[in-house]
């Protein structure tokens, strides 16, 4: 059966149908294999792998992707999603104000590039934290049924982080919104998970296919290089939670198997289930202060979100990842119509998008901001539901732009290592909730023009 199941897998991918690029095939696929290859933990190579287009593009071999439209029913006005608090803070910032915070943050990353960036400290989370947010999140949490449109109103803005594994877990759906019911799923879903681990992870490589050996050895390659900045990943008890993780999905899911960039989506549902049994900062956190049941817990529940986000975004990380290839077609539309003197000085360089955002959407960002940020971050990404692809367009859209006048400056190898190594490492949640409001404003007045992103 195992062999059955595995020749299946492999036939399913010979018959997809590969994405097809526009008219510049043979630049695009070499470029796309390069990218891919800077997610195996190494340095950007520069020179070496990416080198600077000769000729500008033909525009008359440029063919827009087709694009995968949203049903009518899952698109939703985040004018009413937010809660009144998010309306206001949102009207109050004027274009004047958001333009000058803005180009504060500009013009301290171009003075020098060892120089890191001054801005006000303030607590992470605080806006998620206020009293009546914390009354509004304990009202429809306390109910014997959750509203779900009403919990993502309030997470789209930030979770209190001691309510966010409860938050998480509702959002994706893992755990049901009748809380009498709750319980008794969660433990079901742990089970399961336990048994697929003995049924895929806990056997002799003699059951496995040689691609299964490939791939397994792979993720153990790769689990290493995953948050190498923080200690706490560095735990032989995390990397191999995070195999198991890892390599019982990549099974249960053939038509994709682990693609490079996956590991780190695993790394925040680790850290917020985490959340619910250590305490203080997480480079204090050990793995040997909790009991094999929390740990396999936590392992369960990491593994079923990832498995539900990831079902939204499955044709990110099947063959020639086609929907991160729209993704980053239509970042490039959007700069151009926001900004389009940034969009026509990256086109002048003869820089690809696809040469640094492509890592932005396999990632979700997670390497170009602290790891402190990314959870709140994940607030919006999961309140966002299905409609996060299409948001991720305008999130990258904005966090590229805030750097809009330094970019100007640069030239191609220049504008390559800047994007590869952004000076975000002493951003807190003011930046980062910056980003976030011109994203929505963007999406707000775009989002809805038919021709918005017509080629």
């Amino acid at each position: 059966m195992r062999n059955n199941s595995s020749n299946g897998r492999y036939e399913n991918r010979s018959k997809e149908t590969p994405y097809s690029p526009p008219a510049t095939d043979s630049r695009f696929n070499q470029t796309l294999r390069n990218v891919q290859g800077l997610l195996k933990g190494r340095s950007f190579p520069g020179k070496i792998l990416i080198t600077q287009r000769s000729d500008p593009l033909d525009p008359s071999t440029l063919h827009s992707p087709n694009i995968d439209r949203r049903s009518p029913e899952s698109d939703r006005d985040h004018s009413e999603q937010l809660d009144r608090s998010t309306e206001d803070e949102l009207q109050n910032r004027s274009s004047a104000n958001v333009s000058s915070s803005v180009n504060n943050t500009k013009s301290s990353s171009t003075s020098s590039q060892s120089t890191s960036i001054e801005i006000p400290k303030s607590s992470v989370g605080a806006r998620a934290t206020d009293s009546a947010r914390l009354m509004k999140f304990t009202k429809e949490l306390s109910g014997p049924s959750v509203i779900l449109e009403k919990l993502r109103e309030l997470a789209w803005s930030g979770v209190p982080p001691h309510l966010r594994p409860t938050v998480w877990r509702l959002l994706l759906g893992y755990a049901p919104s009748n809380s009498d019911r709750r319980e008794g799923a969660l433990r079901r879903k742990r089970m399961e998970y336990l048994d697929h681990v003995a049924q895929y992870y806990e056997i002799p490589d003699t059951q496995r296919t040689d691609e299964e050996i490939s791939m397994l050895r792979q993720i153990g390659v790769d689990c290493p290089r995953t948050v190498p900045d923080l200690s706490f990943f560095q735990q032989t008890e995390v990397q191999k939670s995070l195999e198991r993780i890892l390599y019982t999905w990549a099974i249960r899911h053939p038509a994709s198997g682990y693609v490079q960039g996956i590991n780190d989506l695993a790394t925040p549902f680790i850290v917020v289930f985490l959340s619910e049994y250590l305490e203080g900062s997480i480079d204090t956190w050990s793995m040997a202060d909790l009991s094999r049941e929390k740990i396999l817990n936590v392992e369960a529940d990491s593994y079923w979100c990832l498995s539900k986000l990831l079902d939204g975004m499955q044709d990110h990380y099947t063959f020639a990842q086609p929907g991160i290839q729209r993704l980053v077609f239509k970042l490039k539309e959007l700069v151009r119509r926001i900004d389009e003197p940034v969009s026509k000085h990256i086109e002048e360089q003869g820089l690809e998008f696809l040469q640094f955002a492509f890592r932005w959407f396999n990632c979700l960002l997670i390497r170009e901001i602290p790891f402190g940020l990314v959870s709140r971050l994940w607030d919006t990404y999961l309140a966002e539901g299905d409609a996060l692809p299409e948001f991720l367009v305008y999130i990258s859209a904005s966090f590229l732009l805030t750097w809009s006048d330094k970019l100007r400056k640069l030239d191609f190898q220049e504008m390559v290592m800047f994007l590869q190594h952004i000076p975000t490492h002493n951003w807190t949640d003011v930046e980062l909730e910056m980003v976030l409001s011109q994203a929505y404003m963007w999406h707000t007045m775009f989002n809805n023009s038919p021709s918005h992103l017509a080629g």
